[in-house]
């Protein structure tokens, strides 16, 4: 009887496909991925990690969006609050050990995971990096309006970073929030909640404030804006795309991406 032939992705396949793609070393890479479309994998998410570790070289950065895994939002009132019969049974937030949110799929939770890894103190904005610059990605994310100056966000334009999309759709690309903050545009719908920071031996509770992202952030934007702005921005001729693994895949310059998509915001939000 005949072995099957199973067409396994290695770590080496997958980083001869980043390469391809246009990832070098000394690059600062921000990943979103939907792992079931690049195949199955020697190693799983892990691969994928250690390929874009290998396509970026020591000099380089990998950097992923993990959020906070939470779900309490069902029991902010209109203030934003926790009732006081919620509040004890909430786990605070902690950078070093509260879970990337799951919405997302697999891989952020596994970059956060990844012996050295650091990850950002806001919540909701947060983001895990592994590499050269880890450290000054995620250090001093400011707790109100996460996504815009002084975030990591803002820092990998700044450090003429890249933006990889791996089977992921275009509408998560979570860059396009700091596009949102950038934006100038009237009536943007801003957000204020309440979340507990574990302290030592305690937990601290406080607002936080931000231009919501849960929904366009502001009138005349549709629910899927994000991907138009993408496909607009690769229609124009920018951008790469290529498979990684069995996943149609996209890179883009982050500051090119963000330039453009303020400029789209801002000529199609309702005045």
């Amino acid at each position: 009887m005949q072995t099957p032939e199973f067409q396994f992705r290695t770590r080496a396949s997958l980083r001869d496909d980043l390469k391809r793609l246009g990832i070098r070393h000394g690059d600062m890479v921000m990943v979103h991925a939907a792992m079931r479309q690049v195949g199955p994998l020697l190693n799983g998410p892990d691969a994928l990690i250690g390929a874009l570790l290998d396509a970026v070289g020591p000099e380089g950065t990998l950097m992923a969006y993990v959020d906070w895994d939470a779900r309490y939002d069902e029991l902010l009132d209109e203030q934003g609050r926790v009732p006081p019969q919620w509040r004890e049974h909430i786990p605070p937030f902690d950078a070093a050990s509260s879970r990337a949110i799951r919405d997302h799929g697999v891989l952020a939770e596994f970059i956060r995971t990844t012996p050295g890894a650091r990850r950002s103190g806001n919540p909701g904005a947060s983001v895990a990096a592994i590499g050269a610059q880890a450290e000054w990605l995620t250090s001093d994310h400011p707790l109100d309006y996460g996504y815009g100056e002084g975030s990591p966000f803002a820092k990998l334009i700044e450090a003429r970073g890249k933006v990889l999309m791996v089977g992921a759709p275009l509408d998560t690309m979570t860059l396009l929030h700091h596009a949102e903050h950038l934006a100038r545009v009237p009536n943007k719908r801003i957000r204020r909640y309440e979340v507990p920071f574990a302290a030592t031996g305690s937990v601290h509770w406080r607002m936080v404030e931000e231009f919501d992202t849960s929904d366009p952030v502001a009138p005349g934007l549709t629910e899927d804006y994000f991907a138009t702005i993408v496909s607009e921005f690769l229609a124009s001729g920018r951008g790469s795309r290529d498979v990684v693994g069995s996943a149609p895949s996209v890179l883009v310059e982050a500051a090119s991406i963000c330039a453009f998509a303020v400029d789209w915001i801002e000529r199609n939000a309702a005045p």
